[in-house]
């Protein structure tokens, strides 16, 4: 069949069989097509290779700081302290209240009735000063009935006194028997005796009359009165008596201290002491240990210390409540530790000390004189020992621990120009 033919009937020729004929034959922009869609494809590919690699770096790095979480939450935090050497504690304060160095209530001697009184409360007498005068009608009467009786006695005793001379004259001659003479010289003798017996009562009278005025046995101040003008006053502190006056003397104080058994040995006479009051704020008054009582009181277990105290300017008043510190001293060996460092265990009372490694390693202690807020030690641990300040419960030996640093002092911020 001819060319013609061919094409007149559609069918290619030789031209048909020309390769780049037949490698595109109706799409001429097929070979550009198939390029853009390779580095599409490849741009895809590398996309999700990145998005791969990232996603491996996530998941990795959240592990790592997982890792972390996990062991910074099971790490234990510790603060850290030293125990410190007992002669540097602080000392043992105990209450007491003021008293004068001599304190005491001042009765009547003489009953009757207040005249009139001379001192009230808060003043300063001085000794033998006049404090009250008393009225006493009936010991007058029986001094003056003791007067005429010492008459009588003494008129008797000189009738006697004639009438034994002269029997003693009438027997010189025989005139009387020594019958007689014996009875008047007993007489005699006993007429003296009621002289002296009633100038006695006399003399006791007197002196009760000169009790009429109260006086001050020493000088101090005057505490109490517990009398008025026309009050009726029975002699003595017995029955129905009761002081007229309290007197004080205020300088120097005393204050009694009751201080525990297991400080009695520690308190020496001598010992300085330091005296506080709540109502006077940073005032110090220093003071002496005077005596103790040198037994330990049956009942409470203490030992009774007296200390003088100097109240020159009268800053302090008798009865007052104070504070008294006691120089506690302890042993170079014994160490002190603040009772939040004890741990009580089933095995004994415990102490966590932290190595130089962060170990925690419990030590069995014995705890020598609870001082309050802390303790003394007497073994078991040193001076050098890292302690650990509120250890928790659970913490166990070889535990892993971690110290917590204490911030430094922030500088402070400087004024503004």
């Amino acid at each position: 069949m001819t060319d013609q033919r061919h094409a007149a009937i559609g069918i290619h020729g030789a031209e048909s069989h020309d390769p780049a004929h037949l490698q595109h034959p109706h799409h001429p922009h097929r070979g550009p097509i198939l390029k853009r869609a390779k580095v599409l494809g490849a741009s895809v590919l590398a996309l999700l290779l990145l998005g791969a690699v990232a996603n491996v770096l996530l998941r990795a790095g959240q592990a790592r700081a997982l890792v972390e979480t996990t062991a910074e939450g099971g790490r234990v935090y510790v603060r850290t302290i030293n125990a410190s050497s007992a002669a540097n504690n602080q000392p043992l304060t105990l209450p007491g209240t003021l008293q004068g160095i001599i304190e005491s209530p001042i009765y009547a001697r003489s009953s009757g009735y207040v005249l009139r009184w001379n001192k009230d409360i808060g003043a300063h007498v001085a000794k033998g000063e006049v404090l009250a005068e008393i009225d006493t009608p009936e010991v007058d009467q029986q001094l003056s009935q003791a007067k005429a009786a010492r008459e009588q006695a003494a008129a008797s005793l000189d009738l006697a006194k004639t009438s034994a001379e002269r029997w003693v004259a009438l027997s010189k001659k025989d005139a009387v028997t020594q019958q007689e003479l014996n009875e008047r010289t007993s007489a005699y003798t006993q007429a003296q005796a009621n002289l002296a017996a009633v100038d006695a009562n006399v003399k006791r009278l007197q002196q009760l009359e000169g009790f009429k005025q109260v006086v001050a046995p020493f000088a101090g101040v005057v505490t109490h009165r517990n009398v008025d003008v026309g009050d009726l006053i029975d002699a003595g502190n017995g029955g129905a008596g009761r002081a007229l006056f309290t007197m004080a003397q205020v300088d120097p104080l005393r204050v009694y201290v009751y201080v525990p058994q297991t400080y009695s040995q520690r308190v020496k006479v001598g010992d300085q002491v330091s005296v506080t009051q709540n109502e006077l704020p940073g005032q110090v008054f220093k003071g002496t240990v005077a005596r103790t009582a040198g037994a330990i009181d049956a009942a409470t277990r203490t030992l009774q210390i007296e200390v003088n105290l100097p109240n020159h300017d009268d800053k302090l008043l008798a009865g007052a409540y104070v504070q008294v510190a006691l120089p506690i001293t302890g042993s170079s060996n014994v160490l002190t530790v603040p009772s939040n460092v004890l741990l009580f265990r089933p095995e004994g009372t415990r102490i966590a000390v932290v190595d130089s490694g962060g170990h925690v390693k419990l030590h069995t202690v014995t705890i020598g004189h609870d001082l309050g807020n802390s303790l003394e030690i007497v073994n078991g641990i040193a001076a050098s020992d890292k302690l650990v300040v509120n250890p928790a419960d659970s913490l166990a030996d070889n535990d892993v621990v971690s110290l917590v640093q204490d911030k430094p002092a922030e500088a402070p911020k400087k004024a503004a120009l």
